[in-house]
């Protein structure tokens, strides 16, 4: 019985988690290569993660979507809304409407931003216990990546043969059947997901007047300051490679077709496997000697990706070497962004009920926003000091976060966490 539960949980979740990460798949992956094959800067593509910016300003709203509406209602019309964005957008000729392109990107983002919100309250509320944490956050970040591969990889693989106007057609379907598949899901008709809505509706409405009292209680959930930090600086000089290094791929050594392929498939497949393989080892591990252990190996990754920079001559072996290299950091990138989550979600259930859903869409916003201020700003520091500074500079960012991370398993608030897991 528990099986079947949990079951029916992590498909909602994945699903839902998988039409959230196709927005980030055309921007991070498909756009990218896009604009440098057009003849764009490393500024001026780096500077397109302002799209992203409804993702920042999500927590402002998120107080809204706990108290307003039901969680059902708030999903199945962001679904809907990005069904009708994609089908407005396949008329749509990129080449001539840079523009159009970038405001349905916006949109996009924004209404994927709001179902974001409703779908971290109904995980917070349906995944009770270590073990069901550990799987509903695979299935968050599996389903998010997934969808940032099929838009990302697939799509940008086929796109030359299929064109712009079929990508979105395909992507109305999609966005299509799983707002229908929301409007009928069972397991939004529990009553742990109505409980804090009932208890916020009873005394919403002083909060809502008072939203610093909102704050208060947010900042004063234990473990909270030192989550905020770590979500902050986490992915700074990953993400800084991971943007970088096959933009210098598509400079040097490989055409947009090869990089569609080894980089928004096969690479985001390892993020895919180092992802799930975090869900199992949070059953058996704690999630301390986990990060500690797993952030030193990306810095590790990190030496070695830097070091192909030297290289400028296309070859078979360089090509070989980059795939690992890009392999090896989204296996480990996946891996951490589960123990993140993870983290993050296991503070949030420390707040009271009618706070959680805003509390882990601040979070969730604090993560964004590192990594969209630092990928914003690494094309122009490329542009600037060349691939090689500026890899150094990711690499010294990755490594000091690995060191805040081993502290903490030692004397800070994952030291704290890990006594709590352990078996009574």
């Amino acid at each position: 019985m528990w099986g079947e539960i949990m079951n029916d949980k992590l498909v909602f979740l994945g699903l839902l988690y998988f039409v959230q990460g196709i927005p980030y798949g055309l921007q991070s992956s498909l756009l990218p290569v896009f604009l440098r094959g057009a003849g764009h800067s490393l500024t001026r593509i780096g500077l397109t993660k302002i799209l992203y910016f409804p993702w920042v300003l999500k927590v402002l709203w998120a107080p809204l979507v706990d108290r307003v509406g039901t969680k059902r209602r708030w999903l199945v019309a962001t679904v809907s809304g990005l069904a009708l964005t994609c089908l407005s957008s396949a008329a749509m000729a990129p080449e001539a409407h840079i523009w159009g392109v970038a405001g349905t990107l916006l949109v996009m983002n924004s209404l994927a931003s709001v179902q974001d919100i409703a779908v971290d309250g109904a995980a917070v509320a349906l995944l009770k216990g270590r073990v069901e944490l550990g799987l509903g956050n695979t299935a968050q970040v599996v389903g998010y990546k997934a969808g940032s591969v099929f838009a990302g990889g697939g799509l940008l693989a086929v796109i030359d043969v299929a064109g712009w106007s079929w990508m979105f057609m395909l992507l109305t379907f999609v966005y299509a059947g799983v707002a229908l598949f929301v409007w009928g899901a069972p397991v939004l008709d529990e009553e742990t997901l109505r409980g804090p809505q009932a208890e916020g509706s009873r005394r919403g409405g002083q909060e809502a007047m008072r939203p610093w009292r909102v704050w208060r209680k947010m900042l004063a959930v234990p473990g909270t300051p030192w989550t905020v930090l770590y979500v902050l600086t986490y992915k700074l000089g990953e993400q800084g490679a991971v943007t970088m290094f096959p933009l210098f791929l598509l400079d040097h050594h490989m055409t947009a077709r090869e990089l569609g392929f080894w980089n928004g498939v096969i690479a985001m497949g390892f993020s895919i496997c180092g992802s799930s393989l975090g869900g199992l080892l949070l059953a058996q591990f704690s999630i301390g000697a986990l990060m500690r252990r797993v952030f030193v190996l990306r810095t590790v990754s990190m030496v070695f990706q830097s070091s192909l920079l030297t290289i400028l001559e296309p070859s078979p072996l360089m090509k070989g070497m980059a795939v690992l290299s890009m392999s090896v950091q989204h296996f480990l990138g996946g891996l951490i962004t589960t123990l993140t989550f993870t983290t993050m979600m296991h503070c949030t259930q420390r707040a009271e009920e009618s706070i959680q859903a805003t509390h882990y869409s601040f979070l969730a916003t604090l993560e964004v926003l590192g990594k969209l201020m630092f990928s914003a700003l690494a094309g122009g520091m490329v542009d600037w000091f060349g691939y090689q500074v500026a890899f150094l500079f990711f690499l010294t960012l990755s490594a000091g976060t690995a060191l805040h991370v081993w502290t903490a398993t030692f004397t800070g608030a994952l030291r704290e966490q890990a006594l709590k897991e352990q078996p009574k």
